[in-house]
């Protein structure tokens, strides 16, 4: 008598990263739950929620704490950097003592939309880097249209005492890539490195080194093909990932064990809370 063939269980895809997505934002809300799920069907196991105003730390936090898997950083937007209040030193210090807050930020620079604060936004920008000096967690850095700035001003602190850093969403020049390169620093591929007329930014990642590259949604924001124009969210990451393996000549899930891996080498903290759970 032949036995009925099993059902077989679909194989699981690789694990990979969302390294900066925002949970708190209100394209979610409600759907949590729903959010996370869909990430981890699609193999994005971790990721890490961004506080952009410290006034909303709290429910940062609390989406971190209330879900396995999501961790959170937290810091001054620099696009919001005049309208709220500077972000003190030792309250940074003291949100990093959290076990699930992994990272300084975000913080940084833009002069596109919000030139006016630029002196502000350099402030704030000085006083984050000081934070990821005394806690050891990286800093997540926003620059857009302030290239000279941001290179100037990270290499200049970081000869003054050494930090880590993600130049997160990097859409710009090939200058400050490797004046963030040269420092150590990771480069993090959003969905935007997916579009189809984005061939100069994929030159630059594709010309750094692949330890240093890590994948993002920025979720709500820059969704990758074929969901472009539509809600980013963390399962998405895998687009962007795809379109990063081919440009490094790597099969998915080799792109996506490293990529992890510089995850782990940068989230330090992240890494310690997997290898312990």
């Amino acid at each position: 008598m032949t036995e009925p063939d099993q059902p077989t269980e679909a194989p699981r895809p690789p694990e990979i990263v969302d390294s900066h997505c925002h949970l708190d934002f209100p394209d979610f809300d409600g759907e949590l739950p729903e959010i996370i799920a869909r990430a981890r069907a699609a193999g994005v196991t971790r990721m890490v929620t961004i506080c952009t105003r410290l006034r909303q730390e709290p429910a940062v936090r609390a989406i971190a704490e209330a879900h396995e898997g999501v961790f959170y950083a937290a810091g001054t937007h620099p696009m919001s950097a005049a309208e709220e209040p500077m972000a003190r030193l030792d309250d940074l210090v003291a949100l990093a003592r959290h076990p699930k807050f992994v990272g300084i930020g975000e913080s940084g620079l833009d002069y596109h939309y919000t030139a006016d604060s630029a002196a502000v936004q350099r402030e704030s920008l000085h006083i984050h880097i000081e934070a990821a000096r005394r806690t050891g967690l990286p800093l997540i850095i926003h620059a857009r249209a302030a290239d000279d700035d941001m290179a100037r001003i990270l290499t200049e602190e970081h000869r003054a005492g050494a930090f880590r850093c993600v130049m997160h969403c990097f859409t710009s020049g090939p200058e400050l890539a490797r004046a963030a390169l040269d420092l150590g620093f990771y480069l993090s591929m959003s969905g935007i490195a997916a579009f189809p007329k984005s061939t100069d930014l994929r030159a630059i990642f594709a010309a750094a080194p692949i330890d240093r590259i890590l994948v993002e949604t920025d979720a709500p924001y820059l969704a990758p093909p074929p969901h472009r124009g539509r809600r980013n969210e963390p399962a998405y990451t895998a687009h962007t990932a795809r379109a990063g393996a081919e440009l490094f000549g790597l099969d998915y899930a080799e792109f996506a064990r490293r990529t992890s891996a510089n995850f782990d080498r940068l989230f330090t903290r992240a890494a310690g809370a997997r290898k312990a759970a």
